[in-house]
């Protein structure tokens, strides 16, 4: 390695920050603590360079982090202390892990000499997150951090995007030094496939040429890859109908003649009657998880599978894989454009799958008691004309946002997949606004998960972040609820709030505009506000036997769904 002599001596801090600035970053989400005073120290000299979002709590600094990257693919930044403030930190790494988000995230540390002494708020980070992180480093010497800073941001923005922890110790912060190794990143065991091999992709184009009943499974790889485009051609080219899993909705438009929405455990009976009677399944960038499949054992019994994803690791791993392709979505979906088309003889099933979209809409019964939240997000996206970036929580107000948004986008819902981690709302859209500030952004959230990190609205009018927080109040937790129900003969342990806070006070404290929706009758009056150019919370009450449908119970078939509505 290189070194690169400094013309006067700087600190760790400086380095950090200095090659944070030369790689592009200039923003960071964090919370301050003992370990990390020397980089608040020289963050304070850098006020005017680096933009430095001061959560609430440090869970919601790695989600607003999320929250930045999942709507941009740009990478996310946080900073964190050592001991507790690293703890706090490991749900949000995880959530990013499971959904592919790229991070990366400062830990503080004891100093070097009280490593493994258990000394004041020391803890084992680099233990803790090896198993959630696609890479993790503890920094030894100082003038290794801009190379290793490099080596990160490579690491967490290339292949299957992830989260990359870099544990810092304080006196390692702290140190001065007058040269530092060079940031050329040169990792020869770390080399992702992007470029798919030709020959599987073209017993890709083979398959289908023979198939009468193909389908496309879009994920949330193909939005990473900013593939959408080259989806829809692909689509159209061949006419085939495509079905969408949470992280893919908006990779191709809801509106699409040959969209079927999402599929899975709360998908459309287009969906998951396609995924059942299927004879081929492209799936491009979805890693084939439980609340697809359903049970795995009958998932598409009679298909053959063509499973492309940046990611070996996921090929093969649930569904046993006839056509595995290595490689980005995009380059896999422009080199299949490449090739001269194919011909086929699936138009029977297309239209099939397309009246199945028609015989059994996502619907909902209307109420003169009640107002429905489907309802909600209907007029939410006729106000917004399905433009606005969605955040939801996690919960039955999740799945509601999945049916009833007309997605246009990719990177248009921002949510939490993989983990399901409640609370991951409020803070994610904060972090989404922030990087998008022309952009409306849409907070769907339970009372549940609102109560977990509601204190990242004291962020709104400090940092001018006019989010649109529209509160989903049914007094339990939704789905847990609703399983009971269905599955525990009615009792609801330990699922309903008898003692919740005024959350229009608890608004006011944080200088919000609020507004409390009750009357079905005025629903559609009373929401246009949320065209309101300010932060807001709307607060709309709904019945608390709501049940998310259709619903394929644990451990059945996709077949198997419960509450399908069939037109007359």
């Amino acid at each position: 390695m290189e070194k690169v002599n400094l013309n006067e001596p700087k600190s760790g801090s400086e380095l950090v920050l200095d090659t944070l600035l030369s790689l592009g970053i200039n923003r960071i989400f964090g919370y301050p603590g003992g370990a990390v005073l020397p980089l608040y120290d020289t963050l304070y000299q850098y006020q005017d360079k680096i933009f430095h979002v001061l959560a609430r709590h440090e869970q919601g600094a790695i989600h607003e982090a999320e929250g930045f990257a999942k709507s941009t693919g740009q990478i996310g930044v946080a900073l964190v202390t050592s001991g507790p403030g690293a703890t706090n930190a490991i749900t949000g790494i995880a959530d990013a892990m499971g959904d592919s988000v790229p991070l990366l995230v400062f830990t503080g540390q004891v100093a070097t000499a009280g490593i493994g002494k258990d000394a004041f708020q020391e803890a084992d980070v680099i233990g803790m997150t090896m198993p959630i992180t696609k890479y993790n480093y503890q920094v030894r010497h100082t003038e290794d951090i801009p190379r290793i800073i490099a080596e990160a941001i490579h690491i967490a923005t290339t292949g299957r995007p992830g989260p990359v922890v870099i544990d810092l110790p304080k006196d390692i912060s702290a140190n001065e030094v007058d040269f530092y190794y060079e940031t050329v990143v040169d990792l020869p065991s770390y080399q992702p496939t992007i470029v798919p091999n030709g020959l599987q992709m073209k017993k890709v184009l083979a398959q289908l040429s023979k198939s009468r009943r193909p389908v496309i499974l879009t994920g949330g790889g193909v939005a990473y890859a900013e593939a959408s485009a080259e989806l829809i051609q692909f689509a159209e080219r061949y006419q085939i109908p495509v079905v969408s899993t949470l992280l893919g909705l908006g990779t191709m438009p809801i509106s699409h003649d040959l969209s079927l929405g999402m599929g899975g455990m709360h998908g459309s009976y287009a969906s998951n009657m396609a995924l059942t009677d299927a004879d081929f399944i492209i799936n491009i960038g979805a890693r084939f998880d439980d609340r697809l499949t359903g049970n795995v054992a009958e998932f598409a019994k009679n298909a053959v599978v063509a499973h492309i994803d940046v990611d070996p690791a996921e090929i093969g791993k649930v569904v046993k894989t006839d056509i595995p392709v290595v490689g980005d979505a995009k380059k896999a979906l422009e080199m299949l454009l490449s090739f001269d088309s194919v011909a086929t003889d699936h138009a029977d099933w297309t239209a099939q799958a397309l009246s199945n979209k028609k015989r059994a809409p996502f619907s909902y019964d209307k109420s003169d008691d009640f107002i429905k939240p489907q309802q909600v997000i209907e007029l939410v996206g006729k106000l917004t004309d399905g433009e606005a970036i969605i955040v939801t929580d996690v919960g039955q107000h999740q799945m509601w946002a999945a049916q009833f948004y007309p997605y246009r986008h990719g990177r248009q819902l921002v949510t939490s997949g993989g983990m399901g981690t409640m609370g991951f709302g409020i803070p994610a859209a904060i972090g989404a606004k922030l990087a998008n500030p022309d952009k409306e952004v849409i907070l769907f959230v339970g009372d549940g998960g609102f109560q977990m990190t509601n204190q990242e609205l004291a962020i709104l009018n400090g940092y001018g972040v006019p989010i649109k927080v529209v509160l989903i109040n049914n007094h339990s937790l939704g789905m847990v609820r609703q399983w009971q129900e269905s599955f525990y003969e009615e009792r609801r342990s330990q699922s309903t709030f008898d003692d919740e806070p005024n959350f229009q006070l608890l608004a006011q404290a944080y200088g919000i505009a609020s507004y409390r929706l009750t009357d079905p009758s005025r629903l559609e009056e009373e929401l246009t506000v949320i065209t309101e150019n300010k932060p807001m919370l709307i607060e709309v009450c709904i019945s608390d036997k709501e049940h998310v449908l259709p619903m394929v119970p644990a451990g059945k078939a996709n077949h198997e769904m419960l509450g399908v509505t069939f037109n007359a």
